[in-house]
């Protein structure tokens, strides 16, 4: 294996990184259409096409939403369903005027956290290891052998821990730049208050730690999930909201299932029992497979399972699909979204779903 390779136009050590400081749920041809995608990207940024242009001031939104609790989904710079959203969700929880705009009085409201939209962080020599594992077949049965739907690559790795795409971190950086130990780059300030999480160790723990989650977060007493704005809104004591992520959810053969329901139980790092029965774009004939834990699979890296058979809320593995895809009627967030939420909730938590 050589030294180094190209990936999304930076050149890549092939040492790993992280920077210091079951049920029915995601289609798994929408991953393969995602990793289309990806690969397509990938090769525009290898042929010298442009890097993305970044609106600064829709960028130091995205990121101070985000830190807020009222995510924009990935930070990317750009305005879109996620951000006009998050704009809204945010302006209520403040007592703004709801416009989804990004306004005097929401601007000023959001600049009261002081943060600026970026850090310079250096790969530190501990964290600069990892387990990648290239390209993930489509085939569920050959995904099966493998021991971990892992992050394909070091720079996927970065985006996820912080909360962007890999072409935003190509425009924050020199492409030019080898990432490995010691390489400092410029990364959406996102770095949690707390790294202590309640009712939380070990593996489960740092898997939180990887995804910048903080341990200081707001508890909810209700979560719902509006399938009208497709979004999940958490509310805490007096009716208030404290928190509000993007999501994915159903899709006309798989309607979101309406009603109330209650948490069940939190799992991290699930596997994903591959039943093509459920999948209506599926062959009965097809086997049923038992699929490795990871990011990049079905469920991503968080399950919350509720008390309506085969359906909970769960992470992704292609985060810039959230709001823009489907699902088998189940609820999907970022991974860092669906971490987040676990430290919100509680099992017994009432979990409404309304269109």
């Amino acid at each position: 294996m050589p030294d180094s390779k190209w990936i999304n136009g930076f050149l890549v050590g092939t040492m790993g990184i992280a920077i210091a400081g079951a049920a029915v749920a995601q289609d798994p041809e929408q991953k393969a259409k995602a990793g289309a995608q990806s690969k397509q990207a990938q090769q525009g940024q290898q042929q010298g096409a442009e890097k993305p242009k970044i609106d600064g001031t829709v960028f130091h939104a995205q990121v101070l939403l985000d830190r807020a609790g009222f995510s924009p989904g990935v930070i990317d710079g750009e305005s879109g369903i996620s951000f006009e959203a998050a704009v809204k969700g945010f302006q209520e929880a403040r007592g703004l005027q709801v416009t989804g705009q990004l306004d005097q009085a929401t601007r000023q409201a959001l600049l009261q956290d002081k943060a600026p939209s970026t850090r310079r962080l250096r790969i530190h020599e501990s964290d600069a290891q990892g387990q990648f594992v290239g390209s993930i077949p489509k085939d569920p049965a050959e995904q099966a052998k493998m021991q971990r739907l892992g992050y394909r690559n070091l720079l996927e790795k970065i985006a996820e821990k912080f909360h962007t795409t890999p072409q935003t971190i190509i425009s924050l950086n020199d492409p030019k730049q080898t990432l490995q130990a010691g390489t400092v780059l410029v990364l959406p300030n996102v770095l949690p208050s707390s790294r202590s999480y309640q009712g939380v160790e070990g593996e489960h723990a740092q898997l939180l730690s990887d995804l910048n989650v903080s341990g200081q977060q707001p508890q909810a007493s209700r979560v719902v999930v509006d399938k009208s704005d497709k979004v999940v809104r958490v509310y805490g004591q007096n009716n208030r909201l404290v928190a509000q992520f993007p999501a994915t959810m159903g899709s006309e053969k798989d309607p979101l299932p309406l009603g109330q329901w209650k948490v069940n139980t939190v799992a991290f790092n699930p596997p994903f029992k591959y039943q093509p029965k459920l999948f209506w774009d599926v062959e009965d004939t097809e086997q049923e497979q038992m699929l490795p834990p990871g990011p990049n699979g079905p469920v991503g890296v968080v399950w919350i399972d509720l008390n309506k058979e085969h359906i909970g809320i769960h992470g992704t593995n292609s985060p810039e699909t959230i709001k823009r895809a489907e699902s088998h009627g189940c609820v999907r967030l970022t991974n860092w979204d669906a971490g987040r939420l676990t430290q919100m909730i509680d099992n017994g938590m009432q979990v409404i779903f309304q269109a």
